[in-house]
């Protein structure tokens, strides 16, 4: 491919998606930073976070309202993904397809050298799914076992009271396993991978490169501009998807 036309950029987000994610990174980490300091109480470093945010009552009203919050965005991006894959006719690019797992199994047999090229990828990728599937799964258990330790006596009167521990155990575990899968996994692929190091710009500017779409993208490269991933074309303007 030409170096003139690789470097064309290729709009990947709409703005929207921008600020929301954005919205939900700021809700998550202030959810993280209250949550895990009152799990972890016993330690010098929380106890001086909870300090830092006014004491245990500013910092359970903080993470509650965070938590409205984080259940108003999780809630908005339901509808609004469902309502446009039932009236705009807008393509579920998320759902997880049996390709997804031979992909990954593709992969693991090209980085071990049994095979000679990587799964070629849709718009998004095995483990782009599978993170986004964690996050909307455990985002709304989270808001499930929230509501349940928020308002344990009205939640008693529908449901066994034996659900308000198990909520509590399943609130604060899911909350340690969320903050590790996004340091130790999110973080590395929009941070520390080789291939966006020092930083992934898309969710700053929306944008990828189409030497990076062909890269990592070769089908939606091949639907987007017609032709085959890895043959020159001329340069194209910027495309616009909904999700």
């Amino acid at each position: 491919m030409k170096e003139h036309d690789t470097a064309v950029p290729v709009r990947r987000f709409h703005p929207y998606r921008i600020f929301e994610h954005w919205s939900n990174a700021l809700a998550f980490t202030l959810l993280v930073i209250t949550g895990l300091s009152q799990k972890f109480h016993e330690f010098e470093t929380a106890q001086n976070v909870i300090l830092f945010l006014g004491g245990i009552d500013a910092t359970r009203l903080l993470h509650r309202y965070t938590g409205i919050f984080f259940t108003v965005l999780t809630l908005q991006h339901i509808l609004v993904a469902a309502a446009g894959i039932l009236f705009l006719k807008w393509q579920p690019s998320m759902v997880i397809h049996k390709k997804d797992f031979t992909d990954a199994i593709d992969n693991l047999r090209y980085y071990f050298g049994l095979s000679e090229s990587p799964a070629r990828c849709d718009r998004y990728d095995y483990k782009q799914k599978f993170e986004y599937w964690g996050v909307v799964v455990g985002g709304v258990l989270m808001i499930a076992t929230g509501l349940a330790l928020w308002f344990p006596a009205v939640v008693s009167r529908y449901v066994p009271g034996a659900l308000i521990p198990v909520s509590k155990a399943l609130h604060t575990n899911e909350a340690l396993l969320a903050f590790l899968v996004i340091i130790i996994w999110h973080i590395y692929n929009a941070v520390f991978s080789p291939e966006v190091f020092p930083i992934d710009t898309a969710m700053f500017t929306g944008k990828i490169s189409k030497q990076r779409m062909h890269h990592e993208h070769p089908i939606e490269y091949e639907r987007l501009f017609g032709t085959p991933a890895g043959e020159s074309e001329k340069s194209v303007p910027e495309t616009e998807t909904a999700t």
